[in-house]
């Protein structure tokens, strides 16, 4: 009998000790992880090691980092019981995606509503006075007419461009060559391409020889210079959206010329044995065949226009009636420090574009789009 309740007790004792074990293994793992990820985080911030050291570290400390998470976090899962184990472990991977998105999206964006709500130095409470003066002042209205002229102009012929040169260059024998020449302003940044079309749209004086290229074609035809950016209003806008249509015409084409590669060379033949003529061919065949990949790339590319910033900054700063609702924002947040009304653009922009995304969503769930 004593020897029954002694491997009672041994088994009790053994059970007892696995089941501490595991719950100080549980809760050391945890602290050790969180300890050398925030000893890495300390490093980082205040070392004055060199800059290739700080780097190799960066580039450690945050794939090893988390990866280290993933590893502890799904270890810890696993140690629980099979049901919960099959319910926890999906937002195990789906959280630290969703927990930076609410950090550095949603919160953000709900604190910049509360701002909007408030006076310029956020002192005041004023409910919606900043949102009917965005609607109200001529400087907005102004920069709402832009962004609509950027959206009819800039991205319909950046789509509309690139669908006929995937077209043309996919029948064309140099089609590697012209698409290469065509994609090639994707590689340089907006400002960059600021930079690069003030010197054709470049200005200065009759006497002098030292203009951009437009003004030297248009003196050359005996005319006058013209201040292209800044005098021509509100033309000038228009020069300012070529340059767009220049940068993302390459990206439209690229896409397109993939899914037209993807319909059937059987249909197209089909129909050409039928009589149809190639702008028939076009416009019921390839057009439909590929919409899914025409409403991508075009709500892809209204809220790039939507969003505009650089161009407009490098090539005006947002001056001679070219403002937009970027620079607006960027104008009264942080020069003029009206950070009620700087907020309440934020605000109004990312209306403008949720429509947007919510359609290429949706288009997204609906159909197979590239």
């Amino acid at each position: 009998m004593s020897s029954t309740t002694d491997a009672k007790s041994g088994s009790i004792l053994s059970w007892l000790t696995g089941t501490i074990g595991q719950i100080v293994i549980s809760l050391f793992v945890p602290v050790v992880t969180f300890i050398v990820l925030w000893q890495g985080f300390i490093f980082l911030r205040d070392s004055e090691a060199p800059k290739v050291i700080i780097a190799l570290v960066a580039i450690l400390w945050g794939v090893g980092g988390v990866a280290l998470l993933y590893i502890v976090t799904n270890w810890l899962v696993e140690k629980l019981p099979p049901a919960w184990t099959r319910r926890l472990q999906p937002f195990l991977f789906v959280g630290p995606a969703v927990a930076i998105l609410a950090w550095f999206l949603a919160i953000p964006a709900l604190r910049t509503f509360w701002f909007s709500l408030h006076n310029a130095n956020s002192t005041e409470f004023v409910g919606l006075q900043n949102y009917i003066a965005v609607f109200t002042q001529r400087t907005m209205l102004l920069a709402f007419r832009n962004n609509f002229l950027w959206i009819a102009f800039g991205a319909t012929l950046s789509v509309v461009l690139g669908l006929l040169i995937a077209v043309l260059a996919d029948r064309s024998k140099f089609e590697t060559i012209a698409k290469s020449l065509i994609f090639m302003p994707m590689a340089i940044s907006m400002v960059g391409a600021g930079v690069i079309w003030n010197f054709i749209y470049e200005v200065k004086d009759k006497a002098d020889p030292q203009i951009g290229l437009l003004n030297a074609i248009w003196v050359a035809l005996g005319n006058e210079p013209q201040a292209w950016t800044s005098l021509i209003q509100p033309w000038n806008n228009f020069f300012l959206i070529i340059i767009v249509i220049w940068l993302q015409t390459g990206f439209a084409m690229v896409l397109f010329s993939a899914a037209i590669k993807g319909i059937p060379s059987e249909l197209m033949e089909a129909a050409r044995v039928d009589g149809a003529s190639e702008v028939q061919i076009f416009f019921r065949i390839m057009v439909p065949y590929i919409s899914g990949t025409i409403i991508t790339v075009s709500t892809t590319v209204v809220i790039f226009t939507l969003k505009i910033f650089d161009v407009v900054w490098v090539m005006t700063g947002g001056q001679f009636g070219t403002q937009v609702i970027a620079t607006q924002f960027f104008r009264e947040y942080f020069t003029n420090r009206n950070f009620g009304y700087g907020s309440t653009i934020a605000i109004v922009l990312l209306i403008a574009v949720i429509p947007v995304m919510i359609y290429n969503l949706k288009q997204f769930n609906e159909r197979e789009a590239f």
